[in-house]
């Protein structure tokens, strides 16, 4: 008797199994983290400051047309400065335009070729760039390329080598190409830095002068062809909620 209960009782159990795994409830998986992605698009504002170099090439034109070639001479100085712009993103594609201005302090003098008596100095005091960017973004890292104009205020001057005094001087204000690549990195929600290079030409310039200098009689003009070169680290603050982060979507 007590094996056929016990045996009764094993088939019933077996039996039972089934059902009670049936109602038994399911564990859930666990969904995969939903990412986040950094978001460039909006305004925003900064600061900038560097280093920079002036390349310039002087010629003096005479009243006849004759050209004397004064030599080239390349200059190493500070900068700093700010920036505004707005940017666009297209999943990672990133779109924008910028207006920079930047104080200088590019200054170069050496002695004049064709007149040892005398020197000439050119000095870059501000530079400008209005430019459009083109980026590539992985999440808080953006890639770009930059260009468009570019303009320099500059002063030349002629000086006398015994005295120091200026003998002539003229002013101008340059506009130009520029072209400049950059990367930057947002650190926080509204805040990226990072770094920048431009290449700035200038092209030629021609500047009239008057100087009763008898060293002078005959050269009433100079042309100067500059180029500069920009370095910079840049931090910026995009305003509002443009710069928060985003969750993709699927």
């Amino acid at each position: 008797m007590m094996k056929k209960f016990l045996l009764s009782a094993a088939v019933a159990l077996g039996a039972a199994s089934p059902a009670l795994a049936a109602d038994m409830a399911v564990k859930a998986v666990p969904m995969a983290p939903i990412p986040v992605i950094y978001n460039w698009s909006g305004f925003y504002i900064g600061a900038n400051g560097g280093w920079g170099q002036s390349r310039n090439c002087v010629d003096f034109v005479g009243v006849a047309g004759v050209v004397v070639a004064d030599g080239c001479r390349e200059r190493s100085g500070g900068l700093v400065g700010g920036q505004i712009g707005y940017r666009w993103q297209a999943n990672q594609w990133v779109f924008g335009l910028e207006a920079q201005g930047d104080w200088a302090d590019l200054s170069n003098q050496r002695v004049s070729v064709f007149n040892p008596t005398l020197s000439t100095r050119t000095k870059t005091d501000g530079i400008g760039l209005f430019t459009g960017q083109i980026g590539y973004a992985w999440n808080a890292s953006l890639f770009y390329i930059k260009g468009g104009a570019a303009v320099t205020d500059n002063r030349f001057s002629i000086l006398d080598n015994l005295t120091g005094v200026e003998l002539a001087a003229a002013s101008a204000t340059r506009w130009g190409g520029t072209v400049g690549v950059g990367w930057e990195y947002g650190f926080a929600p509204n805040w990226s830095a990072g770094i920048e290079y431009d290449h700035l030409f200038m092209g030629h310039a021609n500047n009239s002068f008057t100087a009763t200098d008898p060293r002078l009689v005959g050269f009433l003009n100079d042309r100067i062809s500059q180029d500069v070169d920009m370095v910079t680290l840049r931090i910026n603050y995009r305003f509002g909620g443009y710069g928060a982060p985003v969750t993709a979507r699927y």
